[in-house]
């Protein structure tokens, strides 16, 4: 039997959750933003191709995912902490994210592809610890062996100054929740993630500091 294992976004399910009520993979799609949009088609499509083909489908659904080689925002948010620049993101302690290191996502990826339990299911993924974004700030220094300068300003002020330049994603971001339930992963494909967030971070850490040192030497 043919099988398509398709990476898709947890964009797909909403661009926040509730606080301690995370996203879990068969609820109804509510897509915020083009690129979930696109992926949630993609998903239809397959889905599609599945019935009038027979070729089984399985889609995972990751959130943020870091690892060597991570661009973006988390790139810039390693190069604040390595600078010891201060932000005001100490008070961002309620809020909960999900992601997960490159190499658990792999790891699942593989498992799906022959697992019988795997067919035509949709699936969600995380490293299965979730972090405000005040301990992701502090959990990320101490990988890159740097103090985490965080000042503790209310959230409800970065809210603020977010509408007043015009950007209030950016609060929602940094402060909102976005969580992903992954008890249907672990327990149809009995899977947990091998690697922690505090190694995945470390590895993350030192490939950008060996990165770092070879484009200074």
């Amino acid at each position: 039997m043919r099988r398509f294992v398709f990476v898709s976004s947890i964009k797909v399910n909403g661009e926040h959750s509730q606080l301690g009520h995370p996203f879990t993979a068969d609820e109804t799609p509510a897509p915020g933003d083009p690129y979930g949009v696109s992926k949630c088609e993609a998903e239809a499509g397959l889905r599609a191709l599945s019935q009038g083909t027979g070729m089984e489908v399985v889609i995972i659904r990751p959130p943020l995912v870091y690892g060597p080689g991570v661009k973006a925002n988390f790139l810039e948010m390693m190069r604040w902490l390595q600078r010891g620049v201060p932000l005001p993101l100490g008070g961002v302690m309620e809020n909960r994210r999900s992601l997960v290191f490159l190499d658990n996502l792999v790891d699942l990826v593989a498992i799906c592809i022959d697992h019988p339990a795997a067919a035509n299911q949709t699936f969600l993924v995380s490293d299965d610890e979730d972090l405000s974004t005040a301990a992701l700030l502090r959990r990320m220094a101490a990988a890159l062996g740097r103090p985490a300068r965080l000042i503790p300003l209310p959230v409800g002020l970065i809210t603020l100054g977010a509408k007043l330049i015009g950007q209030p994603g950016i609060a929602q971001r940094l402060c909102g929740s976005l969580q992903v339930d992954i008890g249907k992963t672990k327990a149809l494909l009995g899977w947990t993630p091998p690697i922690s967030v505090d190694e995945g971070l470390r590895r993350t850490a030192e490939q950008w500091l060996e990165s770092q040192k070879a484009s200074c030497g």
